[in-house]
């Protein structure tokens, strides 16, 4: 059975993207517009996410709240999060850092390092 990645991110262009990639590496995938959304997206699958890959800036519900809510529920308390950001200053990597996530990477990004990242947290 394959392993399941919800990517989070408002920008189309960056879930595509990253949604491809991981595809390509045998991963299934689950993308949300922002917070709010991948809360909703969760809630409705049947089995459980094995990593989240957000970014920090979207509508309704930033990274930072979909961390902390993932935080705080049992079944996502140690699900991997690698957070994806065009924000690379030192505050927004230790917030992140912080709230619960496990690693980040900043925009733009070469994919062998997403999927370097994602291997850190997943094996196939």
């Amino acid at each position: 059975m394959s392993q399941t990645i919800l990517v989070v991110d408002d920008s189309p262009t960056i879930v595509k993207f990253v949604s491809f990639s991981l595809r390509n590496s045998g991963f299934e995938v689950v993308a949300a517009s922002d917070g709010m959304d991948a809360i909703e997206k969760m809630s409705h699958l049947s089995g459980d996410v094995d990593l989240v890959i957000t970014d920090l800036n979207m509508p309704n519900l930033d990274g930072y709240g979909l961390i902390g809510t993932l935080r705080q529920n049992e079944r996502y308390r140690q699900t991997p999060i690698i957070i994806l950001s065009s924000e690379d200053g030192e505050d927004d990597r230790q917030r992140g850092m912080e709230v619960g996530a496990n690693a980040y990477l900043v925009k733009p990004f070469k994919s062998a390092l997403l999927l370097d990242e994602v291997g850190k947290f997943l094996k196939k």
